[in-house]
């Protein structure tokens, strides 16, 4: 798909990309650190702006940290030689147990998946076992949707405001 000369672009896309790249050159972007350039060729000039502008690294960008060193060293929060500092997480508070009503509905569920899936395995014909098996996963889901709790915990103060 190619696209005509409209008013909303540059006549000549190569040489608008060229002079952009020139200006970026000439501000410092892409400048190549003193360990590399022996590979690569010198860095531009700088112009007047960039003679009275501080060193760079500093500013509001530097950190006075390489990017080299940033990148390619380990994690600084990780501190090698203190084991003993590192966060342990406490234990989870156990898994409340299971009343009886979830045992129903877990009953219902697998009995109405069951009768939906294999009914010949105890010997029910399908037009009998399907809706069987539809009324069991529906009384299933529907005792589950019961107990649901509506309304703040037990013991808490609904004056309080939004709780986590």
């Amino acid at each position: 798909m190619s696209r005509g000369k409209g008013t909303d672009g540059p006549e000549d896309v190569d040489a608008t990309f060229a002079a952009i790249v020139a200006d970026l050159r000439a501000e410092g972007v892409g400048v190549i650190s003193d360990d590399t350039a022996d590979a690569e060729p010198a860095a531009p000039e700088k112009s007047r702006s960039e003679e009275q502008s501080p060193e760079r690294g500093s500013g509001w960008r530097g950190g006075g940290t390489e990017w080299d060193t940033t990148i390619f060293s380990g994690d600084p929060a990780v501190d090698d030689d203190d084991d003993d500092a590192h966060f342990v997480p406490p234990e989870p508070p156990p898994l409340p147990r299971p009343r009886k009503s979830a045992f129903i509905v877990l009953l219902f569920f697998v009995l109405g998946l069951f009768l939906l899936i294999a009914p010949n395995l105890i010997g029910i014909g399908t037009t009998v076992a399907t809706p069987l098996g539809i009324l069991s996963l529906a009384t299933g889901i529907a005792l589950l949707l019961l107990r649901v709790r509506q309304g703040p915990p037990p013991g808490a103060d609904p004056s309080n405001g939004a709780q986590v």
